[in-house]
């Protein structure tokens, strides 16, 4: 069944083709404008959008920054299919999809922002590999942004990784931003459980 959901972000009005093979057909997923609302764009970011479902957080960054520099991808036909075609409904046709396990065919390595809204209802497999993968594609000084409904593995995760994170609480999600520094350049204290 083909549903279409509309949505506002920052006065901006946009269209959503959805289904019921993917994830939040009827409505945009809470944690996703959570973790929307955490992120300051800017002209020059390079953005991916990290299991983009049918493709809300990209088509957003693309309204907000312009769409050249914006890549989407998912491990599924279906949001892939969908993300297509709202690509189009958006009139934000530049917007790079490519169809990946995780990260494996993301080849740039030069990513300002990643944002993931990962399945993390089964285990943390998924979202362990995007955040390990994840930190290989961002420039020194990109950002990584995620959104679950658990903390404390998480936030160790990103603190072993990454060196540290911040986390934001909103609508019972938490957000999670951690930031990629040079070794000897930590922004963050070390968590006592790190």
């Amino acid at each position: 069944m083909i549903d279409r959901v509309k949505f506002t972000y920052e006065d901006i009005p946009m269209e959503f083709e959805t289904s019921n093979k993917v994830f939040s057909p009827r409505n945009i997923d809470a944690g996703t404008i959570a973790m929307l609302s955490q992120v300051e764009f800017s002209s020059e970011d390079k953005v991916l959008d990290l299991g983009c479902g049918y493709g809300v957080v990209g088509i957003v960054a693309a309204k907000l920054i312009g769409d050249t520099n914006i890549v989407m991808s998912d491990i599924s036909d279906d949001a892939i299919e969908l993300a297509k075609k709202n690509i189009m409904l958006n009139n934000v046709e530049n917007i790079s999809i490519i169809k990946s396990d995780a990260l494996d065919k993301i080849e740039d390595t030069d990513f300002t922002i990643i944002l993931s809204n990962p399945p993390y209802h089964v285990d943390f497999s998924i979202p362990k590999s995007f955040i390990e993968q994840g930190y290989k594609k961002l420039s020194y000084g990109g950002k990584m942004y995620m959104v679950t409904k658990r903390k404390e593995w998480y936030k160790n995760k990103f603190i072993r990784i990454f060196g540290g994170v911040k986390i934001y609480e909103a609508d019972g999600y938490y957000v999670f931003m951690s930031e990629k520094v040079q070794r000897g350049n930590r922004k963050y204290k070390k968590s006592p459980t790190s």
